[in-house]
């Protein structure tokens, strides 16, 4: 078994994570800083989110120098001195690889826009129709138009995300010798792979008006389209296979049959991916507008994908989602600490490779909002732009922003009960949560009964059980609000029980219990409100 299966993945956010020089921004010494942590809790991998130079339009993911460290997460000696402190911990690092647009500062867009020879071609550039209009019809990601007109070039230029990502061309074969380049950089000074961004939506198959779609129009001519296959398989054979690491895809809209061409393993592309079905299983449309959760679509949805691919990226949080406990489990309610470890339950039970998100391991819950303008997150300022478009009241329009907004997950790791939640002696770039002083790290790693011990024991469960680690997932049976499936290798099986409400229900199974979130030892037939039972 490849060493990244059996390994769990710590997800950080750098900004968010640990300021160490008292500026109120996370920083690579901060990291460090908590690297006893990490390896406490039993991950043996990090996933950083990107550190590179950035304008910081849409937090570090408009990219302006690949090869550099943004100073204001500390130098490259502090990266080369993280990776080493955290190899001797054994602990590896992946980095984020942003390869569909870079930032509009990004030097090699400055020569496209001046109509560098070299260069000119980097950027998907069009000009006006005759009447003045933009090239397609095309919509993006952040809910605004896929077209900016730019003075300098006199012509339009493609950005599926926000107006400072413009995406690269990738019909210009020299923009897959620099993204090797940036491989072959970062891979030498020891990362161990790479967490690809919107990876599925890279080559642009062509540039037709998009059939009519609320949001994202024009998706048909660039998801996960052959020329796409094509670019992953050639980064792979000629560069990823040469080094011990692995990738890992983030897919935008990606369905079963997409997903076993982007990462089985005899196609060469990548390792594995994330999908979202099973975060929007309470969302209809857009995962800004709710619905009732349901038990039985919830299994449904992650049987397809246990059994469809060969291997599976676990997750319930990250950057880009609600906390988990607010989400699916009790938020702030009676019982939150139980519903934290029930969802532990559920990661660390099926199969493929987890990631935990920071602070996810803790149950830190959604942020306490109270308005539109303490949100940083520029999709969810443009999803508010859309709704109003759309009459939508503003106190539904707020209740779902703040329900969904990626800022939930953006705020400051709460370490402990002093200012700021140990995150920062100043005042920080984002503001941490109100919760901090009844939901940290202190507190937890003094409580053996907390969440972060119960994950530390979840995951060390799982790294010593080679039916979670290999066995095959078969679901057994759900209703509203509780689900039961069973891991099996050879004639040995788990059989995992789920209750995601506030009630006691009843199951068809009674016996032993080898592991419980309440520390039960025996199941008589009735699940109380959020337990997990493994029997």
């Amino acid at each position: 078994m490849q060493w990244w299966k059996e390994k769990v993945v710590y997800q950080i956010y750098p900004r968010s994570f640990q300021d160490s020089n008292g500026d109120g921004f996370g920083d690579i010494p901060g990291i460090i800083l908590r690297l006893d942590k990490i390896k406490a809790l039993g991950a043996g991998i990090i996933w950083l989110s990107p550190l590179y130079p950035s304008p910081d339009a849409d937090n570090g993911y408009d990219i302006s120098n690949y090869l550099g460290i943004d100073p204001k997460y500390g130098t490259m000696e502090d990266m080369e001195n993280l990776i080493k402190e955290a190899s001797k911990r054994d602990i590896r690092i992946i980095m984020d690889l942003v390869i569909n647009h870079t930032s509009d500062e990004h030097e090699w867009f400055q020569k496209s826009r001046k109509r560098d020879p070299e260069y000119a071609d980097y950027y998907i550039w069009r000009p006006a129709k005759p009447d003045g209009g933009k090239p397609n019809n095309w919509t993006g990601f952040f809910m605004e138009d896929a077209w900016t007109w730019d003075e300098k070039r006199g012509e339009y230029y493609l950005h599926l995300f926000h107006r400072k990502q413009p995406d690269l061309n990738y019909h210009n074969p020299k923009v897959i010798e620099e993204v090797k380049k940036i491989l072959k950089f970062w891979l030498d000074k020891g990362i161990a792979g790479f967490r690809c961004d919107v990876i599925n939506v890279l080559y642009k198959e062509s540039l037709a008006d998009g059939k009519p779609r609320l949001v994202v129009r024009g998706l048909e001519h660039y998801k996960t389209r052959e020329g796409t296959h094509r670019i992953l398989n050639e980064l792979r054979t000629e560069v990823l296979e040469k080094y011990d690491c692995f990738t890992v895809g983030e897919s935008a809209m990606v369905d079963l049959p997409e997903a076993k061409l982007l990462c089985d393993a005899n196609r060469r592309e990548l390792d594995m991916l994330f999908y979202f079905d099973h975060l929007e299983v309470d969302r209809c449309v857009a995962k800004y507008i709710s619905k009732a959760f349901r038990a039985k679509k919830f299994l449904e949805i992650i049987t397809k994908w246990q059994q469809g691919l060969e291997w599976n990226a676990i997750y319930l949080e990250n950057h880009d989602q609600p906390r988990i406990v607010s989400h699916y489990g009790d938020g702030m309610g009676k019982y939150h600490a139980r519903s934290a470890k029930m969802l532990s339950v559920l990661e660390f039970t099926i199969k493929g490779t987890p990631y935990v998100y920071q602070g996810q391991e803790i149950g830190m819950t959604n942020f306490d909002f109270t308005d539109l303008s303490q949100l940083n997150d520029v999709e969810s300022l443009n999803i508010d732009k859309l709704m109003q478009k759309f009459k939508i009241p503003k106190n539904l329009r707020w209740k779902w922003i703040k329900e969904s907004s990626r800022d939930n997950a953006r705020t400051p790791v709460q370490w402990d009960a002093t200012n700021n939640g140990g995150f920062s002696d100043e005042k920080p770039w984002l503001p941490v949560n109100s919760n901090y002083k009844k939901i940290n790290y202190a507190i937890q790693e003094k409580d053996s009964e907390s969440i972060l011990n119960f994950y530390r024991k979840m995951i060390e469960f799982r790294a010593q059980s080679d039916i979670l680690l290999e066995g095959e997932f078969t679901p057994l049976w759900a209703n509203k609000k509780a689900l039961a499936y069973k891991r099996t290798l050879k004639e040995r099986s788990l059989t995992v029980i789920l209750n995601f409400g506030h009630r006691p229900v009843k199951c068809p199974h009674e016996g032993e219990i080898k592991l419980s979130n309440i520390g039960r030892v025996r199941l008589n037939g009735t699940l109380a409100p959020y337990e997990a039972v493994i029997i």
